[in-house]
């Protein structure tokens, strides 16, 4: 039991399996769900040097089908621990560190039960204070506790208060568009006019349709997949999937609506698609946000993951920005941007091009639902100036190619052996004709490759947490890509513990 609640920590949450699939054992039990939520509570107890009866902690779920059962063994622990609980129901993973904050709740610590875009036979937890979502370390200390202490538990239970805390979230987001907006004729309804679909991907997201855009005056019909069904039917609800992507799209030009909408399970992660069907997702995105908050905050600095475009980097210098391309993950770049603030370099938004983006204004949280409230903000003002959300990027330089592969690691030593195959790429490039090492690299090895020898660039990288090298490649000419492959292929090949095949068949 103690090395398998080790094994269900996934960098900065818990993530396991919750329901019996072919060839996939639960690990994420009853029993270990119990033993964490003791040692969320004991962690607290130590942070802020609280007694557990004095302890408040709300807990919510997405939709998936495993999340009523968890999160009634968790309440019972809880209570049984005499912490003062508060069940939010379904909600998403920003609202719930959102308990940690507003005045009449204030709560110490939050739990989210989510697994993301995981498929829905996946769950976890998310854990929160009014400082943050818990690191690494904070996660292992916690699992420490669990796995060291033995239970004590209070005399009193603590008492359970249902609260259907969306609601006021939403009241939040309201709110924040009608003030954004300022509409001197139509304060209430900014929104009034448009029609925009909506796609939750039957995750926690569906309540943004009604309790959000139709409040605010919006057309909200032709939304799809907004009633929470934790068997996700339709598609995976992930702004990266392509189905999903589609999805919303076909659904945009089949309801002739202004804008699309598409959330993760959790909402912690959003994309947008325009009145012509143009997904503005990734890069787009990026640019899409910078360019919002760079009006709003002029020589701000960007701080990104390491895949973001050339082409990026260079919207937001001509807009007056600085790009910082950091580390793929969504806490290293939301640590990243704290850290520069806290040296005295103003940072106002972090963002991975996955869709997690989070803005100082909104105490770096990752929160899709803040995102799209800005946007639509800035789009009902572009509207009186009869312009659209897409001319905010008339400017961005779209790569003509752009392929992303997963080469397996077939090693058990998989970092070892991939941060080899990296460290001796590194060396190879320096013979290569036409090929440079980009300075400024903080994560594996990104090359530029001039206009003979691929005319773009290539990020090679270990992934955070599985037996891959990443490789991102982006040109800006026809067959750049496979110019830029057929020279990386003879230096792989060299490894036989690489399966190198889907790069071979480019």
């Amino acid at each position: 039991m103690i090395k398998q609640l080790y094994k269900l920590q996934n960098s900065t949450d818990i993530r396991g399996i919750a329901i019996d699939y072919p060839e996939k054992q639960v690990n994420l039990t009853n029993e270990c769900i119990k033993l964490i939520a003791y040692g969320f509570v004991r962690w607290l107890e130590g942070k802020k040097s609280m007694n557990r009866s004095s302890l408040k902690i709300a807990i919510g779920t997405d939709s998936r089908l495993s999340g009523p059962k968890l999160k009634y063994s968790i309440i019972q622990e809880l209570s049984n621990l005499g912490c003062k609980v508060y069940d939010c129901g379904m909600c998403t993973t920003p609202a719930m560190f959102m308990t940690t904050i507003l005045e009449d709740y204030k709560c110490d610590g939050a739990i989210m039960i989510t697994a993301s875009h995981l498929p829905y036979y996946y769950n976890g937890l998310k854990f929160f204070t009014k400082e943050g979502g818990c690191e690494k370390e904070d996660i292992r200390s916690i699992i420490n506790i669990a796995s060291t202490e033995e239970y004590s538990y209070e005399a009193d239970k603590g008492p359970v208060f249902k609260v259907d805390f969306i609601r006021e979230y939403s009241r939040l987001l309201v709110n924040m568009i009608r003030e954004g907006v300022s509409s001197k004729e139509n304060y209430d309804e900014p929104l009034s006019g448009f029609k925009i679909v909506v796609d939750a991907g039957n995750g926690a997201g569906g309540f943004f349709a009604n309790k959000v855009l139709a409040v605010l005056g919006a057309d909200v019909t032709g939304s799809q997949f907004i009633e929470p069904d934790g068997r996700f039917p339709n598609h995976i609800p992930n702004p990266e999937n392509k189905e999903a992507m589609n999805a919303i799209r076909t659904a945009v030009l089949k309801n002739y609506a202004d804008l699309g909408i598409i959330f993760d399970a959790d909402v912690d992660r959003a994309a947008i698609v325009d009145s012509k069907g143009t997904e503005i997702n990734k890069n787009a995105l990026i640019a899409v946000i910078s360019s919002i908050v760079l009006q709003e905050h002029p020589k701000s600095i960007i701080v990104t993951d390491s895949v973001t475009s050339t082409g990026l980097g260079e919207f937001i210098s001509k807009l007056g920005g600085t790009h910082h391309r950091f580390k793929r993950g969504y806490k290293n770049v939301i640590n990243e941007a704290i850290r520069l603030n806290n040296e005295g370099k103003e940072c106002d938004l972090a963002i991975e091009t996955s869709g997690h983006a989070a803005l100082k204004e909104n105490y770096f949280l990752d929160d899709g639902a803040y995102l799209i409230a800005k946007i639509l903000i800035k789009m009902a003002k572009l509207n009186l100036e009869n312009k659209k959300i897409q001319n905010l990027i008339e400017d961005l330089k779209i790569p003509y190619e752009s392929l992303d592969f997963r080469i397996d690691i077939k090693d058990e030593n998989f970092k070892e052996y991939g941060a080899d195959i990296i460290k001796e790429l590194e060396y190879c490039v320096q013979g290569i004709e036409g090929w440079s090492l980009v300075p400024n690299n903080y994560e594996g090895i990104r090359v530029s490759c001039d206009k003979s020898n691929g005319d773009g660039w290539f990020l090679l990288r270990l992934s955070l947490h599985e037996p891959i090298l990443a490789l991102n490649i982006e040109s800006d000419s026809a067959n750049g890509v496979k110019k830029i492959t057929d020279k990386l292929v003879p230096f792989f090949s060299k490894y036989n513990g690489l399966d190198i095949n889907k790069l071979i068949l480019n």
